[in-house]
């Protein structure tokens, strides 16, 4: 005993298919919107700090140019007791 038809069938299973296609779109656009990022402020002043830290140059040329001056001076005086404090802290 057939109670429906092949055509009536493909029908159904079309209707029934898209429907659920649109479901599982509609679910994965509402997870894509609860996805977020967000940056601590102390993340964002790491940031900028980087930043600010790339763009220096590796050499200071100024203090290098100085420091050469007063050797040739002979004005550069060492602080031997600023050097150990500084490798004791």
């Amino acid at each position: 005993m057939k109670i429906f038809n092949s055509s009536q069938v493909q029908k159904a299973y079309k209707i029934y298919s898209k429907n659920n296609n649109i479901k599982k779109a509609n679910s994965i656009a509402k997870l894509s919107k609860r996805d977020e990022v967000s940056l601590s402020s102390k993340a964002v002043e790491y940031q900028y700090a980087m930043k600010a830290f790339k763009e220096l140059p590796e050499v200071r040329e100024q203090k290098v140019n100085e420091i050469k001056k007063r050797i040739e001076s002979g004005t550069y005086k060492i602080d031997i007791q600023k050097i150990v404090d500084k490798i004791f802290s």
